[in-house]
């Protein structure tokens, strides 16, 4: 396990949070010494590049993403969105995930008084927040992790997942992009920093044979979209087996299965798969041999 996992496994919140900020730091200063070198990454590179790892229009694309990974980006987060809907054009669908949390699901359920499904910002990085907020965008109405759409199928990629025992369900954004034979783009991020898509597994086997799942059901209040004031009931994760995920030690198998392919976007290392193969390969692999992102080499 490389080093900067295991300390991340064993942190407490307080001391993720400082070390975030110090990496934020260290990044804003190489961005500043990007800017005035003259080393700007423009729209049309981003669109370049997105149109070089594969990605097409009429395709529905769930991207997960750090702004700072990709260089000094003339004009930030809105360069990068247009660039994206530009790629996938009028008939295609762009995703992200908005979660309000970025830490462990149980420190966040517990402190939770409402989740504002129109106004909780999104705390997985400036792209998100900015998409969450542009004119037609739809969000899902799961509390813990919220998914934003564009594109002529949000309704039906939002539309369904309040209510669900988790965000993973099979009417979850998540399972609707490998329904529909999606891409997820992991844009200057890796596996281990957004496993969502890899949760589906654990919803779609009844036995799971690991404790996911925190063994409390709690009763949250979601401000709707309509502005209705609703409760619904949610699971959470155990962050006890949260600490033992090894999700990137998924990606050479990913890769050699061939429908996970290593990009580059500006400056950002990314990775670009095709959702339903994933999911696919995945239950396939569980079955078979035990493989799940908490034994990545089967058990």
């Amino acid at each position: 396990m490389p080093v900067r996992n295991f300390f991340r496994k064993i942190s407490p919140n307080f001391l993720l949070v400082w070390f975030r900020k110090q990496k934020k730091q260290k990044k804003n200063k190489a961005l500043i010494d990007a800017k005035s070198k003259g080393n700007i990454i423009t729209l049309q590179k981003v669109i370049s590049d997105l149109k070089t790892c594969g990605i097409q229009p009429g395709d529905d694309l769930l991207v997960h993403s750090s702004l700072s990974s990709i260089g000094y980006v003339q004009n930030g987060a809105e360069t990068v969105i247009n660039a994206l809907l530009k790629v996938v054009g009028e008939k295609g669908n762009l995703l992200m995930p908005s979660s309000p949390n970025a830490f462990l699901q149980l420190n966040y359920i517990q402190n939770l008084k409402v989740f504002d499904v129109l106004h909780t910002p999104s705390a997985l990085g400036s792209i998100t927040e900015i998409f969450r907020t542009k004119k037609g965008v739809l969000r899902s109405e799961h509390p813990t992790e919220p998914v934003c759409c564009y594109g002529p199928n949000s309704m039906d990629y939002t539309g369904t997942h309040f209510g669900e025992l988790t965000p993973y369900t099979k009417k979850s954004p998540f399972y609707k992009l490998v329904q529909n034979k999606g891409k997820i783009l992991y844009l200057g991020v890796t596996l281990d920093n957004a496993g969502t898509s890899l949760h589906l597994l654990e919803d779609a086997v009844s036995d799971f044979k690991f404790p996911i799942y925190y063994d409390v059901l709690f009763n949250v209040d979601v401000l709707r979209s309509s502005g209705e004031k609703q409760s619904m009931k949610t699971y959470v994760h155990n962050p006890d087996q949260s600490k033992k995920r090894k999700c990137d030690q998924l990606i050479p198998s990913f890769e050699k299965a061939g429908f996970l392919k290593k990009v580059k976007i500006g400056n950002a290392p990314s990775l670009i798969l095709d959702a339903s193969k994933m999911y696919h390969h995945m239950l396939n692999q569980y079955q078979e041999k035990g493989v799940t992102m908490y034994t990545p080499f089967g058990s």
